[in-house]
């Protein structure tokens, strides 16, 4: 059987404005169905390949693909594919009923057909009884639901994100994470998500691109973006991560190589404690102390020079006993199984 066709290809893609380059060289191929997010800081390039997809922007080399046809230098209205920006972009001066119906009024679908649809988008994005209203009268993420309701009332084949829930506060965020994944599953087209966050991109996404200054670093799931970084830049961008190279690296492992390990995966222990064959071990000071209620973050100066972070949950400490750890010779180990050699940046 062959392969099945990609929602999205990139290949050898490059965007130029100048001297700049703020997409250089990349490859990219997106599976039909998937949750896939670009993640990188600002200025790394991932806006402007979602904006190629869209059409709003046209590549200065290579070509890309939507389910096998190039569509480099189609307009973005010959292209399956419709937005949702972090603005919500909603006409202020219709009701909600009428902005999820926009796409379908231009295209002359007659009204019942249009009415039918937006109930079905309000069911989906859960907004029944809402469709009167005005954007103004609604919360930050209701506005949300309203702008992904407008994209997928026309049955796009992919769905663009361009850091749609960057507008709200921590705890919505947090929530219409996974009220967005849940919709994706419903409705299983391509979710293609531009995010600086983390956390977003970890949350909700089938697989992941990370990028910096204009290329792929690494692209893999959840589990393997986290556990396995390839770089040095994605183990230090995506969450909190300890990187060790020379002397260092070399007294701790017995190779000068670069290499990471997370702070969950290192275990706070007595001075001189035994370790197993399999562990890593270091002796050392802690030098600070941050409680963050859940968990307890330390900073240990290393004798062999490094500074290692160790989180641990609080499971039977207070806040008092571990700031007073402040200052305590430990040892700390780690399974070697979780130090990751690290390659440099692209």
């Amino acid at each position: 059987m062959s392969a099945p066709t990609p929602a999205v290809r990139f290949t050898n893609v490059s965007r130029h404005f100048g001297e700049v380059r703020a997409v250089d060289g990349v490859n990219l191929t997106i599976q039909d169905g998937e949750f896939f997010s670009m993640l990188g800081p600002s200025g790394s390039g991932k806006t402007t390949c979602l904006r190629m997809i869209a059409g709003f922007d046209q590549p200065s080399a290579g070509a890309i693909e939507l389910y096998g046809q190039e569509v480099t230098r189609r307009p973005p209205y010959e292209r399956d594919v419709n937005t949702v920006f972090q603005d919500y972009a909603l006409f202020p001066h219709m009701s909600v009923g009428e902005n999820i119906g926009y796409g379908l009024m231009i295209k002359k679908i007659p009204r019942a057909e249009r009415e039918r649809s937006i109930q079905e988008m309000l069911e989906l994005v859960r907004l029944p009884g809402l469709a009167s209203r005005r954007p103004a009268q609604l919360s930050g993420g209701q506005r949300q639901r309203v702008a992904l309701a407008r994209a997928l009332i026309n049955h796009p084949r992919v769905l663009l994100l361009d850091e749609p829930l960057g507008a709200l506060d921590l705890k919505l965020r947090q929530e219409m994470q996974v009220e967005l994944k849940a919709i994706q599953q419903r409705v299983g087209i391509t979710f293609v998500f531009v995010t600086h966050d983390q956390e977003e991109a970890l949350t909700m996404s089938d697989r992941i691109a990370v990028f910096n200054h204009g290329r792929i670093e690494q692209v893999g799931t959840p589990a393997e973006i986290y556990e396995s970084p390839a770089t040095t830049f994605v183990a230090g961008f995506v969450g909190i991560s300890n990187v060790v190279s020379g002397a260092a690296a070399q007294a701790l492992t017995g190779q000068a190589a670069t290499f990471t390990v997370r702070p969950e995966k290192i275990h706070l222990r007595e001075p001189g404690a035994a370790t197993a064959p399999e562990e890593y071990a270091a002796d050392g000071q802690i030098r600070d102390v941050v409680y963050l209620g859940m968990n307890t973050r330390y900073l240990v100066a290393l004798d062999c020079g490094a500074d290692l972070t160790v989180v641990e949950q609080n499971l039977r400490t207070t806040s008092m006993e571990v700031r007073a750890a402040r200052g305590r010779r430990v040892r700390l180990a780690w399974e070697r199984a979780h130090s990751r050699t690290l390659a440099e940046s692209v």
